[in-house]
């Protein structure tokens, strides 16, 4: 195991103290902290500190990707860690957002490819990012469609005669899912402000109280986006501590507010449909997007071992353990491929073959494939990131 130096991205609905307090610096930080990446996306790959300075994750795979992927990563994915581990930490909403699943973003990324390149793209890579998160903190978001027959009943309570089309969409069920999704997105750009106007002024009775609020908060911020109300047609969730949501390709979904430890495939493909200043693309959103209920969206850890928890998904790309040593001797992890340590609370020794790194809250360490097992000791909890098992 090496010490592993993360990269933190500083977007604009970023914390100025989750991070910050994680990693021990002094708190507010300068600017927002929204996400610290733990992997080799070229977009911002790890450091790991050699005898002639840092060296990117990323440029230290690509040279001996034998040794740090193994066989079996490298016949499954390629010269690439297909991984990478996040902490992110949301003061304000995110976008509401989807991503491609492996076919859409090949094709994708080779049509845009073929067309030069330039201009707004969709397709950033040909690789798909299902991605899953753990909250750390109460951990506020939207995921997936919930019963359109609800999302009827709770934008027919705004009475705004406007949005009768939608409802009556979601009054078919799923199969009206997709018209009531692209009315809303390509809503008339003159009468989006008013539109959200007159939702925001509705007075509705109080068993939609908690969804006239979610509205008016986002509302609050974007007063002239549709995906305000995309956004009611999703499950709001409140996760807890060790609670997780899975996001699967062509999932709706977009974080809300907290701090929480996310694994994905290492892609940025990314679709928005509202919440954000950023580019939409309706019709590549629609194309991707699976109109099909998410009845429950939340699911909790498994355990595996003693001290071990595991949170699982129906694909090889990743998996995350949690881990909190036990007075029984080292917890052993056989993992397949390479592995990343991140600690969240006190002090953890991970050690695997080729040597050993005492990591604090906050600091990482990545192992190769070929160190063999991960041996985890010392008092507190870490996260364990590697390739999966599954290859769905």
């Amino acid at each position: 195991m090496e010490p592993l130096r993360g990269r933190i991205r500083d977007y604009a609905w970023g914390s100025r103290t989750a991070i910050a307090t994680l990693q021990g610096r002094p708190v507010p930080s300068a600017g927002p902290e929204a996400e610290l990446w733990l992997g080799a996306h070229p977009g911002a790959p790890g450091l790991v500190d050699r005898p002639d300075g840092p060296a990117s994750l990323a440029d230290l795979v690509a040279a001996e990707p034998a040794d740090w992927l193994g066989p079996e990563v490298t016949a499954r994915y390629g010269d690439r860690l297909p991984f990478l581990l996040k902490v992110l930490a949301p003061e304000a909403p995110l976008s509401l957002q989807a991503h491609p699943d492996a076919e859409q973003a090949r094709a994708g990324f080779a049509a845009e490819e073929a067309a030069g390149g330039d201009g707004p793209r969709n397709y950033v890579d040909p690789y798909h990012k299902p991605e899953m998160l753990v909250a750390a903190s109460p951990f506020e978001a939207l995921c997936g469609f919930r019963d359109p027959a609800r999302s009827a009943e709770v934008l027919a309570a705004f009475g705004v005669a406007a949005l009768d089309q939608v409802v009556a969409a979601l009054r078919t069920g799923p199969a009206g899912l997709p018209d009531a999704v692209r009315t809303l997105l390509a809503w008339p750009y003159s009468e989006r402000g008013k539109l959200l106007d007159a939702v925001r002024a509705a007075d509705v009775p109080a068993d939609f109280d908690a969804s006239a609020g979610l509205l008016r908060r986002l509302a609050e911020r974007y007063p002239e986006d549709p995906g305000v109300l995309v956004a009611l047609l999703l499950n709001h969730v409140i996760l807890a501590p060790g609670e997780a949501i899975w996001m699967p390709a062509g999932n709706l979904h977009a974080y809300l507010h907290g701090v929480g430890v996310e694994i994905l495939a290492a892609s940025d493909n990314v679709l928005r449909g509202g919440l954000t200043p950023k580019r939409v693309d309706v019709a590549e959103l629609i194309r991707v997007l699976r109109f099909e209920v998410l009845d429950d969206p939340v699911f909790g850890a498994v355990p595996v071992a003693p001290g071990v928890v595991t949170w699982p998904v129906p694909i090889g790309d990743f998996a995350l353990h949690g881990v909190r040593p036990t007075d029984d001797g080292p917890v052993r992890l056989d993992l397949p491929g390479p592995r990343v340590v991140l600690c969240w609370s006190g002090r953890i020794e991970a050690r695997d073959e080729r040597g050993a790194v005492v990591l604090g809250r906050g600091e990482a360490a990545v192992g190769p494939a070929g160190a063999g097992p991960l041996l985890l000791s010392g008092t507190g909890e870490a996260y364990v990131a590697s390739v999966g098992t599954d290859e769905g």
